[in-house]
């Protein structure tokens, strides 16, 4: 039915999409999408499924985005109702995905059936950009499809992802930015021995701790007004040769960066190497870019979603750039309008996933005014 985010939901709750396997779930999509005069380009990445769609050849081209895959369900006798069911109990849709994120898309693809259906011509295009790798590695979805974008020459003037991004209903929260990730590995060198005979080993791990301490005190920058400081966090720690009695001859560490705009991965580099330098000891280091900060604080999409959602719900809404990365940062470089906007996040990848229908309604009525305001401006 045409508008209706409800039964859409269902459906795509009810393919088991976890990732990186699609079983259809594109496919629901895709028809909706064939239905309303879209033009759809498959597009298959290694074992991954994706699609970009487009109505529309004039600019502006706003891009809608999401991903279909989800995490596995773990225990599935832990929940209270089977999680590809897609059941409706006391004004909640039940389901793997049902918040992260296939109840936005479900809400993006009703926008769209409304808008046309009051709207069938328009000035501008209106296109979708939808993965099956965005829980898992992110390296065969947004990433590539953006590529391909680029190659064919198909430019984005705006993209609204449906992340998951309410905090105590769709709409209070606009993300409109994310910090950058950075993974590091490092090794701490020390000599092998025996415990009962340090003074001929060299033991790293006594080696090892005070250097991490100052890791973790490092100040890598003071943030700004849309960014809190960044921040390194170790997240792994392993020695030992097997035996008690044995002193190891090395450290592994692993540590992350959430970074913000002030600093880049080199500068954060240069800190890191410095504090290790200044130690005298023997290491090795190798840091990772996993993403990017991004930041979008002005402009007119997120002009046109402001009004939007104080147009459907009275409020303006909080500007925020917490939270882990997503695939905008994939998007971001190439379209620098790049925002999230999605239902509530407070069960996202939890036992009993779940999206009210109050919700639903209010982010699909969001999106279809997102799209008045950006086509048809009074």
């Amino acid at each position: 039915m045409k508008g209706d985010s409800v039964s859409l939901l269902q459906q795509l709750i009810q393919a088991k999409s976890v990732t990186p396997v699609d079983d259809g779930c594109q496919r629901i999509l895709q028809d909706r999408l064939t239905a309303l005069g879209f033009t759809i380009y498959p597009l298959t990445f290694g074992p991954v499924q994706n699609f970009y769609a487009r109505l529309g050849a004039q600019s502006p081209n706003l891009c809608m985005a999401g991903h279909t895959d989800v995490v596995p369900t773990g225990p599935e006798s832990q929940w209270s109702l089977p999680p590809f069911a897609g059941e409706i109990r006391d004004e909640r849709i039940y389901g793997r995905g049902a918040c992260d994120m296939k109840g936005g898309l479900a809400a993006m693809v009703a926008a769209v059936e409304r808008f046309l259906q009051q709207s069938p011509t328009f000035p501008g295009s209106i296109s979708f950009l939808v993965t099956g790798d965005e829980e898992a590695d992110a390296v065969d979805g947004t990433v590539k499809v953006v590529e391909w974008l680029a190659q064919r020459g198909e430019k984005l003037d705006y993209c609204l992802l449906s992340e998951p991004t309410g905090q105590s209903m769709a709409g209070d929260c606009v993300k409109n930015g994310r910090r950058g990730s950075v993974n590091g590995t490092l090794t701490i060198f020390g000599k092998q021995g025996h415990v009962a005979h340090p003074h001929l080993a060299d033991n790293p791990i006594h080696k090892a701790m005070p250097i991490l301490d100052r890791l973790a005190r490092l100040p890598l920058d003071e943030g700004n007004a849309h960014f809190p400081p960044s921040c390194l966090q170790l997240t792994s720690l392993k020695a030992g040769a097997g035996a008690t009695n044995v002193i190891p001859a090395l450290v592994e560490v692993a540590f992350n960066i959430r970074f913000c705009t002030e600093n880049t991965p080199q500068s954060l580099e240069t800190l890191v190497r410095q504090t290790l330098d200044a130690s005298g000891a023997q290491y090795q280091l190798e840091m990772k870019t996993s993403a990017l900060p991004f930041l979008a604080p002005t402009g007119a999409l997120l002009a046109n979603v402001e009004r939007a959602i104080l147009q459907e719900t009275g409020q303006k809404p909080h500007l925020s750039t917490s939270g882990g990365t997503s695939d905008a940062r994939f998007i971001a470089p190439y379209c620098p309008q790049t925002l999230e906007l999605g239902v509530t996040n407070n069960s996202a990848h939890h036992v009993d996933e779940y999206v009210t229908l109050d919700d639903l309604d209010r982010l699909t009525r969001i999106y279809t005014s997102i799209l008045k305001n950006i086509f048809l401006p009074v």
